[in-house]
């Protein structure tokens, strides 16, 4: 296997971590607090890194496990995903006021439609969309199969396009 570093094979994947763990959690504090954690358990098992096929497969899995298990012990709180200077798309281009707004709206509803997903096809749409990995990563991280992985990002699309076109056509 080859010879990982914590600084440059560990520590560049945080910002990939804090966005699945944001994803899941739905809370910034507490994804921040996911991340940290991770990063300490990766660090503690670092004799076991010659082992290990696929740092980025290993930290992921455990930031996963800890967003989940976070997520379980504050499962009675509703919160929703909090704004991100990082996740908000840049409109400057367009000149029309009303063209931004119906845009930062659209957005927003689909964070919330992505938000109301169960977990399951949430992580996955999250890992696939937004932070591009391949299908075989992703089963990986999950435990689960490619396929299952396939079945639940395309049921995931499905539901938000049609709660989409849903809230779009009748409204809020």
């Amino acid at each position: 296997m080859k010879n990982i570093s914590f600084r440059a094979d560990v520590l560049p994947l945080k910002d990939m971590l804090f966005r699945l763990a944001l994803r899941i959690t739905l809370n910034s504090a507490e994804a921040e607090d996911v991340v940290q954690e991770t990063m300490i358990r990766v660090w503690n098992r670092r004799e076991q890194w010659s082992e290990i096929e696929s740092i980025e497969a290993f930290t992921t899995t455990i930031c996963r496990n800890l967003a989940l298990d976070r997520q379980k012990r504050m499962s009675n709180l509703q919160l929703s995903l909090n704004a991100q200077e990082h996740d908000t798309p840049d409109f400057s281009t367009r000149a029309n006021p009303e063209q931004q707004a119906v845009a930062n709206d659209r957005v927003s509803l689909v964070k919330r439609l992505m938000d109301e997903l169960p977990e399951k096809q949430r992580t996955c749409m999250q890992l696939r969309d937004i932070e591009g990995k391949a299908y075989k990563e992703i089963a990986e991280v999950m435990g689960i199969s490619e396929q299952q992985v396939k079945v639940s990002i395309f049921r995931a699309r499905q539901t938000i396009r049609q709660r989409f076109i849903e809230t779009e056509k009748y409204g809020l």
